[in-house]
């Protein structure tokens, strides 16, 4: 039997699922993608005439090259809007800020629920170029007292040589919403080289093994975006 809360697979599948979660998000988003392709296929179009004129090689090519601007420029819009109603549809829910942080790949280790309080605010820890970055999500007193208290167990291991930064996610004063999470993060001074960044990671492991296992669920980003951007690349 097949597992109906399984991704769907294949390119297709992907572009209908992110298209329907875009949809309950954004409601005019089938009249924003027309509008898009006509746009980029007749702006083609009138600059072909104007190059290779309206004789039959120049009118093929500005044909073909117009339908392939016009869908380029559709697949890039549909693809923030996308990212966007994914992003809408969970904030505020309990994951997900590790949803949106395990996005991050190359260069960056991510630790969802590093810590977390007994009210279910969770500190997720990020290990990067600019240093250590813990990430509260819950309560905003709440959670910076979590996010004050880890980052003295963390200077206490790294020392004062790494940056050891603190980000509440919200949309409360000084926090960051949810949707730009992790473009603040990738913005931040680089501060660390890539070989310390291994140093690092293995100090800290003492310290998350004295941890106990962190109460909250997986974060619900990952599923919708990471289809909707496989998806946008092809």
């Amino acid at each position: 039997m097949s597992n109906p809360a399984a991704p769907p697979k294949g390119r297709l599948a992907q572009l209908r699922q992110a298209y329907t979660i875009t949809k309950q998000n954004d409601r005019n988003i089938g009249l924003i993608l027309l509008l898009t392709f006509l746009i980029g296929a007749g702006v083609t179009a009138i600059l072909g005439v104007l190059v290779l004129g309206t004789g039959l090689f120049g009118t093929i090519i500005t044909v073909v090259f117009s339908i392939l601007i016009g869908i380029l420029a559709l697949l890039a819009v549909f693809g923030r809007r996308a990212e966007k109603a994914a992003y809408a549809q969970v904030e505020g829910q309990p994951g997900a800020a590790a949803g949106a942080l395990q996005m991050m790949k190359r260069g960056w280790n991510v630790k969802p629920a590093a810590g977390f309080t007994k009210n279910q605010d969770v500190m997720h820890r990020v290990i990067g170029r600019p240093g250590i970055v813990l990430v509260g999500e819950g309560n905003g007193s709440r959670v910076r007292s979590l996010l004050a208290a880890e980052r003295k167990k963390h200077v206490r291991i790294v020392g004062d040589s790494v940056p050891v930064h603190e980000v509440v996610v919200g949309r409360g004063d000084g926090e960051v919403p949810l949707p730009k999470l992790v473009k603040h993060l990738r913005k931040m001074p680089k501060s660390v080289k890539p070989a310390e960044q291994t140093a690092i990671i293995n100090k800290l492991k003492a310290l998350d093994a004295m941890r106990p296992t962190a109460p909250m669920p997986r974060g619900p980003v990952p599923t919708s975006m990471k289809g909707a951007r496989r998806a946008m690349r092809g």
